[in-house]
């Protein structure tokens, strides 16, 4: 197998390079890196060997490589797309540019995979980074009964803004500590020790981007009608994603049923214990692989509700690692 990582210099680029370091079993015979002007020439250690990073061109660079892991930014994955599709190189992309096109599978590996196979342009959309954690979760209540709507509020890290808003996040603090103003270029207010109810832009029914993309990418995900309404809120926390999360099903299912579900569901690990303050935050959830649950209670405003917490990495779960799940179920997968 040979490999391609676009934009493998940004915050999901360096992720894929540590995780299919750790993933040993991952098979990469040869592991090419792509870049912009500002990244190529740099140099990257992978399983031993240093590989320098390509300029992206629009050549025949990507005539032999079977899978390219793209994340560098909706217009580049646009652009470029044809160019790394051509000879037939499948294109997991980590942006928005794709991910509601028909003829694009949208793909979280514990939800819907065999989406995977139909990918007639090529390429398979990776989703919102928000949207992956979240259907995680749902799929294994969707498994008991039919989930009419969600509600959901999230705690997103300055890790979505990627490695530049982490970095400013960090600054911040040290600025305001040393009695300085902060320097706010990648968040529309302040970050450190404030909360900010507004994550891209706003659309015309006064919902965000980010909120329609849970709306949208969830229902083509679990082929659902489901309808969510979401408000996305950015936290001073460096890369894991927290949501609060109602939930109206078709049926009553109890406290106890839903534990259950999620303690045996794909890729989830039940941490819900709250007597003895055992619940997911993102301080210890930070570089882990699963999607975690916690808080589970039925919803005492209505039977048929429920309500519970989730927390996942976001440049793990939420972006590299579940487009290198998508291609290690494709690797095992294909005919």
């Amino acid at each position: 197998m040979k490999i391609a990582i676009v934009g493998a210099s940004g915050a999901v680029g360096q992720e894929f390079l540590t995780i299919l370091n750790e993933r040993v079993d991952f098979p990469v015979d040869e592991l090419v890196l792509f870049g912009s002007e500002r990244s190529a020439g740099r140099k990257y250690n992978f399983r031993g060997k240093e590989i320098e990073v390509k300029l992206l061109q629009h050549n025949d660079d990507f005539k032999d490589i079977d899978i390219a892991l793209t994340s560098a930014g909706a217009s580049t994955s646009r652009e470029y797309a044809e160019t790394i599709t051509k000879h037939g190189t499948l294109m997991i992309d980590n942006s928005s540019a794709f991910r509601m096109d028909e003829d694009v599978p949208l793909v979280v590996p514990e939800v819907n995979a065999e989406d995977a196979l139909n990918a007639p342009r090529r390429i398979i959309a990776n989703p919102n980074c928000t949207t992956i954690q979240m259907v995680v979760a749902l799929n294994a209540i969707e498994k008991l009964s039919h989930i009419k709507r969600v509600h959901v509020a999230t705690y997103q890290s300055a890790s979505g803004g990627g490695a530049q808003a982490m970095a400013e996040l960090e600054n911040q603090y040290k600025q305001i500590v040393a009695g300085q103003e902060p320097t706010v270029e990648k968040f529309a207010y302040q970050l450190a020790f404030n909360v900010i109810p507004h994550i891209d832009v706003f659309t015309e029914n006064d919902y965000t981007k980010e909120e329609m993309k849970m709306y949208n990418e969830t229902r083509k995900i679990m082929h659902s009608d489901i309808k969510v309404s979401a408000t996305c809120v950015r936290v001073p926390v460096m890369r894991a994603h927290s949501e609060s999360i109602w939930l109206e099903t078709e049926r009553e299912i109890s406290t106890e049923e839903a534990r259950e579900a999620f303690k045996s569901g794909d890729g989830i690990v039940l941490m819900d214990e709250p007597q003895q303050k055992i619940y997911p935050m993102p301080l210890f959830i930070a570089g882990k692989d699963p999607v975690y649950v916690g808080r589970v209670r039925q919803d005492i405003s209505t039977e048929k509700g429920l309500s519970f917490w989730c927390v996942a990495d976001q440049i793990k779960k939420g972006a590299a690692l579940n487009a290198l799940q998508i291609a290690e179920w494709i690797i095992r997968n294909r005919k």
